[in-house]
């Protein structure tokens, strides 16, 4: 037999606004469950079993409910049970959802009971018609997602700390003047309280009867999000450049800004080493290099944009699917931090990752998906990682790429063709994957390096008043050694 859930919902405030199909339908089963006792209609539930305990033993809110939600499918399964929650069963109640998601899988059967739920309060407080005015219901736990792009009017539910109330407020670079908190509604204390928006998280003492009205706001979260998704379809629209471009033709836009950004990130990490590692947040990059790194990032976003409005054109995909796509497959790869997967150091979480790619994209081999235009030693080392993580990979330290890079050095020697010269190179990428650096970078900085030195050897040139072809192999070490030793601590 499917296991049975019954839902209903405790109204709003007291026992007085629970509706009797409700008190009907937990005197149906024998074993009874409330989400939590601090509601103040959960003593109509006789004989419960309080899942408060849960929100103790959690460290999120979503651990929370799918806790829950696992717990009653597995009681279910001897037999039908009551499960009793504030408000209405489908107004804001994540274990709800989550139950419906069981259903709607046939692991369980699930009726639901409706009740008032504390918006109708709400609007009658407020005087407000929501249908009339467009009012968006937006959870607090989620409020910079889930009010994004909205100027209002919002009611902001769960506002349960002031923690919550303080992420409300800092959500908004241009905030409202003021909002209407309102706190146990339909109970002989209920308050609805107009209140700046400065004093938002100091002057009202939150609990879990908390929601905040949000009359209109003149910027909303995320707007300058929502602003440039419009300016890049107004210059399609309007801009003859724009009008032209197609996919293939802003390819070689994409790869300039890319380059260009990724001038801007060596110039950074020239200038600090290790800037922007999260155990160092003292070290701070001058401010025109942190400003050309922000120009190149918005010109890199700005062809990402731009491929996303091309394909909503065609009905494809929007930018917003774009975001959403890549927010829920970062979610997935991550089990160690959505899941209960256990990974201790950043060699596991990549051999994860890898490992749920070929399982998502199906692939046969671990070397396929890697992308034939990678520049060729960023596509050396993805092969080799690709490999190793595949268990094709030799046991030891840098010593044996050491010991290859020998041995493919010999082999040049013995025959210096292109083979064997790549052959050696690829050693090389080798010996940077084990010592943990990445080829790409080291031979942008080697070439950086050289081109620096080599300018300060064309100067010594200069002032000596030789050519570089007549100074004599003797003279040209000389300024070499140098010009190294004029170098930066760490050039």
């Amino acid at each position: 037999m499917t296991p049975r859930v019954v839902v209903v919902g405790l109204g709003p405030a007291g026992p007085d606004l629970v509706p009797p199909a409700a008190r009907a339908a937990l005197a149906g089963v024998t074993r009874r469950f409330v989400r939590t006792t601090r509601h103040p209609a959960a003593t109509v539930v006789e004989e419960a079993e309080a899942l408060d305990g849960f929100y103790e033993t959690s460290d999120t809110f979503d651990e929370v409910y799918r806790r829950i939600v696992e717990h009653l499918v597995t009681a279910a399964r001897e037999g039908a049970v009551g499960y009793a929650v504030p408000g209405s069963p489908r107004v804001l109640e994540r274990t709800v959802e989550l139950l419906g998601e069981r259903a709607a899988a046939g692991e369980i059967e699930l009726e639901v009971v409706p009740a008032m739920s504390f918006l109708d309060l709400a609007w009658d407080r407020l005087g407000v018609d929501p249908v009339e005015a467009g009012v968006t219901l937006v959870d607090g736990h989620r409020f910079a997602v889930q009010a994004a792009g909205r100027t209002g009017p919002l009611l902001v539910a769960h506002c349960h700390a002031a923690r919550v109330l303080s992420e409300v407020k800092l959500a908004y670079d241009e905030p409202p003047p003021e909002a209407i908190v309102l706190q146990r509604l339909g109970l002989p204390d209920e308050t609805v309280t107009p209140v700046a928006w400065g004093d938002l998280d100091r002057e009202i003492d939150a609990d879990h009867l908390t929601s905040v009205y949000i009359p209109s706001v003149a910027e909303p979260v995320a707007a300058e999000m929502v602003r440039f998704d419009e300016l890049v379809r107004t210059l399609r629209r309007g801009c003859p450049w724009d009008r032209e471009q197609t996919h293939a033709s802003l390819r070689r836009h994409l790869l300039e800004e890319t380059h260009e950004t990724l001038e801007a990130l060596d110039a950074l990490e020239t200038a600090v080493p290790g800037v922007g590692a999260i155990d160092r947040p003292d070290l701070e990059a001058p401010v025109e290099l942190d400003e050309h790194l922000r120009e190149e990032l918005g010109d890199l976003c700005y062809q990402i944009f731009f491929h996303a409005r091309l394909a909503a054109e065609r009905g494809a995909f929007t930018v917003a699917d774009v975001v959403r796509g890549i927010h829920d497959k970062l979610v997935e790869r991550h089990p160690h931090v959505f899941g209960d997967v256990v990974a201790t150091d950043a060699e596991t979480v990549l051999d994860n990752w890898e490992a749920a790619k070929r399982v998502a994209k199906k692939r046969d081999s671990a070397l396929d998906g890697i992308p034939p235009s990678l520049p060729v030693l960023a596509r050396a080392l993805k092969v080799q990682k690709r490999a190793a993580s595949a268990g094709f990979d030799e046991p030891g330290g840098p010593e044996v790429a050491f010991a290859d890079v020998a041995e493919e050095l010999a082999e040049v020697r013995a025959d210096p063709s292109e083979d064997e010269v790549g052959d050696l190179l690829f050693a090389a990428v080798q010996v940077a994957r084990r010592l943990g650096h990445d080829p790409e970078a080291a031979l942008r900085g080697a070439v950086r390096r050289f081109e620096e030195r080599f300018r300060r050897v064309e100067q010594m040139a200069a002032e000596a008043g030789v050519d570089l072809a007549d100074a004599g192999i003797e003279r040209l070490r000389a300024w070499w050694a140098a010009a190294k030793d004029a170098s930066a601590p760490g050039d």
